[in-house]
């Protein structure tokens, strides 16, 4: 079983970008703290599609708080000679946690939005 649910605070702005003719991904990097009596946290990519990555880039911003529920995916590639390796969360659930981005408060009743294929 591959699944993965964390809570943390975006450490990056949401940067967004289309893929082939109608593809969307999100992409940000999630502080989420360690707990207990190990201090410090952890930094997890995470990738979001189509509308909900639109949703993320719309209401998300460095510092907010959401909730990610996903999958692990490797990505193995070749950069100046080396091998590289990487590991993110696919989120196929994003909840946003906490205040609006927007200082005027609109925005602050968004629901979470489900992806509706779960890879």
């Amino acid at each position: 079983m591959n699944r993965v649910s964390l809570i943390g605070n975006l450490a990056t702005d949401v940067e967004l970008r289309t893929v082939g003719e109608d593809k969307k991904v999100a992409s940000f990097l999630l502080a989420v703290g360690r707990g207990g009596r190990e201090a410090g946290a952890d930094f997890v990519g995470v990738s979001a599609w189509d509308r909900q990555a639109e949703l993320c880039a719309e209401y998300l911003s460095k510092g907010r708080r959401v909730g990610v529920d996903g999958y692990l995916r490797s990505r193995n590639w070749e950069e100046e000679g080396r091998r590289r390796r990487a590991v993110e969360v696919v989120a196929t659930r994003v909840d946003f946690l906490g205040g609006s981005r927007r200082e005027d408060g609109e925005g602050a009743e968004v629901m979470p939005f489900e992806a509706a294929a779960a890879g």
